[in-house]
């Protein structure tokens, strides 16, 4: 079978990948979900002028010469409105947030005040509209402040509250299932045997997964046998997942089983290997609702792939404005030789040279078993199949990884 371009490899992970359906969030749960729909304002803010600052509510024309004495005839505070019409001559005692009453159109800050019994005396004029905040400054009834297909900040909830919405239409989360394959591996904090190592690609994924806004179960490790295997491809479908990672077992040798135990199940395989580095055997298929990414077992290659196809399926699914992820541009911090018929992903360190131009300096070694190099890279420089070999400061394109 020919090897997949990634650029299709992902269009068919993603073809019908239609947003879930939506469900009500309170506001305290809220944070991070993605709207469903646009939000629109329910109300003014402020519904009516407003004081910005402590002072006097006045009438600027009676207040632009520094001999006035104005006569204070009540007070108002937050919540607590002034009924009465200000005329000419009379002054307010205002609070911040307070109603300004009908009549007055300027506020003098108390510092610019003396008291002088029931009247005051003033040391800076008035202007007209100065310490106000005008009804409808922040937003009005009817305005689109949130957009659907966006991810809700801390901020975006503040919002939604002072829109007076307890709660938003917001998208269910996709549901992630992991499953690891292998008779080599076992759990951290166990001492592994001859030929044994410790599971750590389940980790990275299943946070991967909740950073971009899904839930995730986790199947645990399934040994090398179909039995076994079908058995968690059984369990992720009965949990309701709408996509199953399963990671290792995805290559041709005697013991990789997955893709085997996929098709007994029925699952229709879309493609199987894919001309990228790391991370060529690949496959991906659907078994009935559930869409199935198998990713190879290095460490390296699992977490590549799963950040490269397995975020934007997340994002897609969650009913994001936005899947795709973001190139930039910055320059080689070393040689590179020319490349073969697969893209590269080459993990790099991230460099800032003196006039502020970003430098991707791709580490020595790039073998996909190496974690320590995994965790300390900051982007994944991009090689096109059959690049040129490209000198230091050449410029490059890169994704930068989640910190």
């Amino acid at each position: 079978m020919a090897l997949m371009p990634v650029a299709d490899a992902l269009a068919a992970i993603l073809a019908g990948a239609d947003p879930l359906p939506e469900e009500m969030a309170a506001l305290d749960t809220a944070y991070h979900r993605v709207l469903a729909r646009d939000v629109a304002a329910r109300r003014t803010q402020p519904p009516q002028a407003m004081s910005a600052m402590d002072g006097y509510a006045v009438r600027a024309a009676d207040a632009r010469d520094l001999t006035a004495r104005l006569k204070v005839i009540g007070e108002v505070a937050a919540g607590r409105p002034f009924e009465r019409i200000v005329a000419a001559g009379e002054a307010v005692r205002i609070f911040t947030g307070g109603v300004v009453p009908d009549g007055a159109d300027a506020v003098i800050i108390q510092e610019d005040t003396s008291v002088e019994g029931d009247h005051i005396g003033i040391t800076e004029a008035a202007v007209m509209g100065r310490h106000i905040r005008p009804a409808g400054v922040d937003f009005r009834e009817g305005d689109v402040l949130l957009a659907g297909g966006s991810r809700l900040t801390d901020r975006d909830l503040s919002l939604a509250a002072g829109m007076n919405y307890p709660e938003l239409a917001v998208r269910r989360r996709p549901k992630v299932a992991v499953l690891a394959t292998g008779d080599e591996l076992v759990m951290p904090g166990n001492i592994p045997g001859p030929g044994q190592i410790v599971y750590s690609n389940g980790y990275a994924l299943r946070a991967l997964a909740r950073a971009e806004g899904a839930e995730t179960v986790d199947l645990g490790i399934a040994a090398d046998t179909v039995a076994a295997t079908t058995q968690g491809i059984r369990r992720a479908r009965d949990s309701g997942a709408d996509i199953l990672i399963t990671t290792g077992g995805a290559s041709v040798g005697d013991h990789d089983l997955v893709k085997q135990s996929l098709e007994a199940e029925g699952v229709t395989m879309a493609f199987w290997r894919i001309a990228m580095r790391p991370g060529k055997p690949m496959m991906h298929g659907r078994l009935g609702g559930m869409r199935v990414i198998g990713l190879p077992g290095n460490p390296v290659s699992s977490y590549v792939c799963a950040y490269l196809f397995l975020v934007p399926l997340i994002r897609a699914l969650s009913g994001r404005k936005s899947i795709h992820h973001t190139r930039e541009t910055a320059l080689l911090g070393r040689d590179l030789g020319a490349n073969d018929q697969r893209e590269d992903y080459l993990r790099a360190r991230l460099e800032e040279r003196a006039d502020g131009t970003p430098t991707a300096v791709p580490v020595n070694q790039q073998d996909s078993s190496l974690l320590g190099n995994l965790a300390a890279a900051r982007a994944l420089v991009i090689r096109p199949p059959f690049a040129a070999a490209a000198p230091k400061g050449a410029p490059c394109e890169f994704l930068r990884l989640p910190e």
